[in-house]
């Protein structure tokens, strides 16, 4: 099942996609959140429908001190909307350190300028989705051991 993580901002959207197997994230892209919220909403119900996307995970701007703020709201109801819209379950990942951590991640790659900034808020997304599969990962049951005929792992 893919996942959608989205880096909500109040110019735009940064966008990032998992790998079908939940493994990977990797940056998508950023939209502008310009003209219709409509239009915003149906661009991304295409992009979810184009890559059979299983579920949603919204980023949540926290203060510094982890305490919520007029933007974290704001990103709260766009993740309901689009959830409800996209009848999709959505995820909430505190996303404190990630623009930063996203802008130093761009220039290890030599990345600077304006395409770092074009990047930015997409492989801040990225970030943000990493995390979530990683905690995702940590809470899976594991595998159990010897479950094989003679007490060995079964192929």
């Amino acid at each position: 099942m893919r996942v959608l993580a989205i880096d909500f901002g109040t110019k735009k959207l940064g966008l990032a996609l998992s790998d079908p197997e939940g493994r990977f994230a990797l940056p998508r892209g950023v939209m502008p959140r310009e003209g219709e919220a409509e239009q915003m909403y149906a661009g991304l119900a295409r992009l979810a429908a184009e890559e059979r996307v299983g579920a949603l995970v919204v980023g949540l701007p926290l203060g510094l001190d982890g305490a919520e703020t007029a933007t974290t709201r704001q990103a709260r109801n766009f993740g309901n909307r689009l959830a409800a819209r996209l009848a999709l379950p959505v995820h909430f990942v505190d996303e404190r350190l990630s623009s930063a951590e996203a802008k130093s991640r761009l220039a290890e790659t030599g990345t600077r300028g304006k395409k770092a900034k074009a990047r930015l808020d997409a492989e801040a997304a990225a970030l943000i989705l990493e995390s979530f599969l990683a905690a995702r990962r940590a809470a899976a049951p594991a595998a159990p051991v010897g479950d094989g005929p003679d007490g060995e792992d079964a192929p």
